[in-house]
């Protein structure tokens, strides 16, 4: 693909920055789609010779696409045009699941281990539960379409579910089919910095920014019915909280 082909040289005698111009000219391309999501864009080295520009000035210019949002670097295989972030509104308790299907994406899950096993001081403590009481660990990569989205770690009292082996595709249908369902739930959010070790399995660059999402649901008797720690990719997620006064 030649970009130069549809929106020309850089204009040298301009008092614009050439980086700034390389920027315009990559963002005029992903917004006219002549590059569409999840396509990678030309490299450094092809962007560079066929703008006539510096490295430097190409890495620049895709430096600033990457920070809004618009790139993102995948390690070993190239800078991709990213997808509509996704907007998770914390109005209404709903799942993940939910969230992707309301937002016109395909979610799915890669489990990575599913255990059962007694509480540990600190999932008994958000919990609310006693030492040596039996809860399920469930471990696993959520997916929208086929772009990784986050780390999801939930525990859930033993009470709420027949087995660990009852959950399926949605820990909430699940839930639910066990009339266990939260009706409510608190939340804690911060942002974070990806480890080497959760960035290679998401496939982003390590320190890539993120944000680490606790919640606790409860049912309607006041029971916590889920401890989930999830970790969520900063360049795809966006959290929206509507404010009435």
């Amino acid at each position: 693909m030649s970009l130069i082909d549809h929106v020309g040289p850089l204009q040298k005698d301009d008092p614009t920055p050439l980086y700034l111009q390389l920027q315009k000219i990559l963002r005029d391309a992903i917004e006219g789609q002549i590059v569409k999501a999840d396509e990678a864009i030309p490299t450094e080295r092809d962007l560079a010779e066929e703008f006539d520009v510096s490295r430097i000035t190409v890495r620049k210019a895709i430096d600033g696409l990457v920070g809004d949002g618009l790139v993102a670097r995948r390690r070993g295989a190239g800078t991709f045009v990213t997808r509509p972030r996704v907007e998770k509104s914390f109005s209404k308790l709903t799942s993940f699941s939910q969230d992707m299907v309301s937002r016109g994406r395909k979610p799915h899950s890669r489990w990575v281990s599913k255990t059962a096993g007694a509480v540990t001081p600190e999932e008994a403590l958000s919990l609310g539960l006693s030492p040596g009481s039996r809860v399920y660990r469930f471990h696993r990569i959520r997916y929208a379409d086929d772009l990784t989205m986050a780390l999801e770690y939930a525990t859930i009292p033993a009470y709420c579910l027949p087995s660990v082996d009852a959950v399926g595709a949605s820990l909430y249908e699940a839930l639910e089919a066990a009339g266990r369902l939260p009706v409510r739930a608190l939340q804690r959010l911060r942002a974070i910095a990806f480890t080497p070790e959760q960035a290679e399995v998401l496939g982003i660059e390590p320190g890539s920014p993120g944000l680490f999402i606790e919640r606790r649901g409860f049912l309607p008797d006041g029971r916590t019915a889920e401890y989930t720690q999830s970790y969520y990719r900063g360049d795809a997620y966006d959290v929206v909280a509507e404010l009435n006064g």
